[in-house]
């Protein structure tokens, strides 16, 4: 499958529209603002359900029916603090307006209208060490399976220290046979700390017919249709990302690639 790296449209207002149309799949959906102080930005839900989250700068944000008050904390968002996060079932909308210069993500998926509106964090999202050694990365989760808020979101940051590995030992989702795997598509976007660093992230399967490696630049997005889809900080780069999956089953269960399933064995 080809076009996994996207790219910004440019430096302000909407950078990034994926859609499950645009990224040939079902389920995932992905945007991003980069608004100027003062400056407005606007969306419907749709079928989807969406979160919007707070990745930098503050805004004052309404949505479905509601006026939400000024959302967001951290400036930089590799200061690590918890993001300021709204939740709107499908069938609403939501409108922006910038306190500051800021960045808003929204992450969106189908909806059922199976839950309320409502504020994520920054109480209740604590970061969490994963991984050892030059695997170990930090979590921010915004919306996993244990919290049952959405009905097919699952949304989490994640911080990779210079010269670490992240996604990693490599794993999958791309196939429907719970409990042993679930179907997940996945969008990763991507930040690096300073901005004019690269990461590299790989998808791949177990038979090569997908095999792509990339240098992501911040403010990429790559998309992950299927496959394994590790990705490295390197050396004097600290990465972030932000994932969004979403599939027929909203559980997270994956499969490690063969050549690195003894790794997870010895670190279990």
């Amino acid at each position: 499958m080809a076009g996994l790296l996207r790219k910004p449209f440019g430096d302000h207002g909407k950078v990034h529209q994926i859609t499950p149309q645009s990224a040939g799949w079902r389920y995932v959906g992905f945007s991003l603002h980069r608004l100027r102080k003062g400056e407005t930005a606007a969306e419907v839900t749709g079928g989807d359900e969406s979160i919007l989250v707070m990745i930098e700068g503050l805004a004052r944000i309404a949505g479905a029916g509601r006026e939400w008050g000024v959302l967001g904390e951290r400036m930089n968002l590799f200061e690590k603090t918890p993001p300021h996060c709204l939740y709107l079932p499908n069938g609403t909308g939501w409108n922006a307006e910038a306190v500051t210069d800021c960045t808003i993500a929204v992450c969106s998926a189908p909806g059922r209208g199976g839950h309320e509106a409502r504020r994520i964090g920054p109480d209740g999202i604590t970061l969490l060490e994963r991984g050892k050694g030059a695997n170990t990365r930090y979590i921010n989760n915004i919306a996993m399976e244990n919290e049952d808020f959405c009905d097919s979101l699952l949304v989490t940051e994640v911080f990779t220290p210079a010269g670490h590995w992240s996604s990693y030992p490599s794993h999958r989702h791309d196939e429907d046979d719970f409990p042993r795997i679930t179907y997940l598509e996945e969008t990763y976007y991507h930040r690096l700390n300073p901005s004019s660093g690269f990461g590299i992230q790989r998808v791949y399967t177990d038979d090569r017919q997908l095999d792509e490696t990339m240098a992501v630049a911040d403010g990429d997005v790559v998309l992950v249709p299927r496959g394994h889809h590790p990705c490295g900080a390197p050396y004097g780069f600290e990465m972030y990302y932000l994932n969004v999956m979403a599939g027929p089953l909203r559980k997270w269960r994956f499969v490690p690639a063969p050549e690195v399933e003894w790794i997870m064995t010895r670190d279990a």
